[in-house]
């Protein structure tokens, strides 16, 4: 039997009618399943869980906490994140999100959450560290400084793709390999101080906490679909005179969303830049001391992001979240082009 051929005006009428239905679908590309939290020590939580420990006791509404120091009065303007609510915070910058309990024999009236799904991108899990062999293969080191960042520009100076910390003061690297084989344990396990730094946890008893290296670099190119970009030397405070710049190239994206998860950066000297990355065009300015709008969108598909801290001041940083946007319509279209009648 002969193949049977559309005329051209009936292809076209089909292909408008199937465009019609495909596009509401695919123009918006879904994000990947993000973490609910973007700081090192969940300050910025604003998730739902209610329960603390591993007995999962639950949390006592904030507005009802009044004989504590953190509670709905305390928080006026909502910054917090407290409220009529049960939910845990982190209203004072300790090393995880906690909440109050109902007071025990033991005179215990908070503890901290165990939350799966507030830890920041780059943030790999708690493991076992049996000691003998060690964890990680690669180099390692202690110090009475120790901080996150430290461990991984220390890693990522000897080359290699993950950092792991451990009992607040030792740092060892390691490799995509070592990893895969790694007993993965809660993250409550790593409950250790830094050394270096009280608002952030290094690791446990025999316990390593994993990052991979990327987090904080002063450079890079992105392309996957969607990420993340810290400012550089996060979680800790980026230093004086830092020039960066990162490229996110999405080929075929016909736009960048940018959007703004944390922005705390307040000396005017310091600026973050977004140009064309084809034409060089400035496209976005904002400068230390600003509020940027929470989000922007691009038309292109090459988003180039500089920043320049000047020879003074350090600070907190950003947390700075992007999305390319594809249709369906090109990809069909060229196959269209391909087609014979």
């Amino acid at each position: 039997m002969a193949p049977y051929l559309w005329d051209r005006s009936t292809y076209w009428k089909m292909l408008v009618l199937l465009l019609r239905f495909v596009l509401p679908v695919m123009s918006q590309p879904s994000m990947p399943e993000q973490s609910e939290c973007f700081t090192v020590n969940g300050r910025d939580y604003r998730g739902s869980v209610n329960y603390a420990g591993a007995e999962k006791i639950p949390c006592l509404y904030w507005n009802q906490t009044i004989q504590h120091r953190y509670n709905t009065q305390s928080d006026l303007s909502g910054e917090l994140g407290l409220g009529n609510h049960n939910y845990c915070r982190n209203p004072d910058s300790d090393v995880q999100p906690w909440c109050y309990v109902s007071e025990t024999e033991e005179g215990i009236y908070w503890k901290y959450c165990d939350i799966l799904s507030c830890h920041m991108p780059g943030y790999v899990g708690c493991f076992v560290d049996r000691g003998t062999p060690t964890a990680f293969n690669g180099a390692s080191g202690t110090s009475k400084k120790l901080t996150i960042q430290t461990c991984i520009q220390f890693c990522r100076r000897k080359g290699h793709e993950y950092a792991g910390v451990e009992a607040g003061y030792a740092c060892f690297c390691g490799s995509s390999s070592d990893v895969a084989v790694l007993q993965m344990v809660s993250s409550s396990q790593c409950d250790q101080i830094c050394f270096g730094r009280t608002d952030e946890l290094c690791g446990g008893d025999g316990k390593l906490s994993v990052y991979s290296v990327w987090v904080g670099t002063c450079h890079g190119n992105f392309s996957s679909i969607s990420g993340v970009l810290y400012s550089p030397d996060f979680p800790d405070e980026y230093n004086a005179d830092r020039s960066c710049l990162w490229d996110i190239i999405l080929p075929g994206s016909m736009a960048i969303q940018i959007q703004f998860q944390s922005f705390h950066i307040s000396d005017p000297n310091d600026v973050l830049e977004l140009k064309d990355g084809e034409t060089g065009s400035l496209l976005f300015q904002i400068r230390g001391g600003q509020e940027p709008p929470n989000i922007i969108t691009f038309q292109t598909d090459h988003l180039q992001i500089t920043f320049q801290s000047d020879r003074e001041f350090s600070g907190p940083g950003y947390v700075i979240l992007y999305t390319g946007s594809y249709s369906a319509i090109s990809g069909i279209c060229r196959q269209v082009e391909g087609l014979s009648y």
